[in-house]
């Protein structure tokens, strides 16, 4: 199970480190521009820490991975994480409208390793916490 811990830590620190091209791969500085300074700042800012916790995540498993198998406290991290990648999952599926990806290549391949790659979080931190 540790190796599992090491790979999503590798992972989620990319993940984290994607958010970087977020802004000019989507077009924020358009797409926002039409916003209020509150809610285009609130958007710039809920990113920066939605990658700083992303990337913290896999610090966290690249560094302590024996620690969230073996004791009760990294146990119950790992529980937490479980949901909080679970929630993910269901949001990939039942939130995001399957017309961002449906007919579009790239899109739903994308859709489809980032499917199969929370679906790969929360099992592993699921078993991490069940053993």
């Amino acid at each position: 199970m540790l190796v599992h811990l090491h790979i999503i830590g590798v992972a989620l620190i990319l993940l984290a480190g994607m958010h970087v091209g977020f802004p000019r791969y989507f077009k924020w500085k358009e797409d926002l521009a039409p916003l209020s300074l509150i809610n285009r700042e609130m958007m710039q800012t809920h990113t920066f820490f939605i990658a700083l916790m992303v990337g913290m995540m896999g610090l966290l498993c690249l560094t302590s991975g024996r620690l969230l198998m073996e004791t009760e406290l990294g146990q119950r991290i790992s529980l937490g994480l479980a949901v909080f990648w679970a929630i993910r999952l269901f949001f990939q599926h039942f939130i995001y409208s399957s017309a961002l990806w449906r007919g579009k290549t790239f899109e739903t391949t994308v859709h489809v390793i980032f499917t199969v790659f929370w679906g790969y979080l929360t099992t592993v931190f699921f078993l991490v916490w069940w053993q």
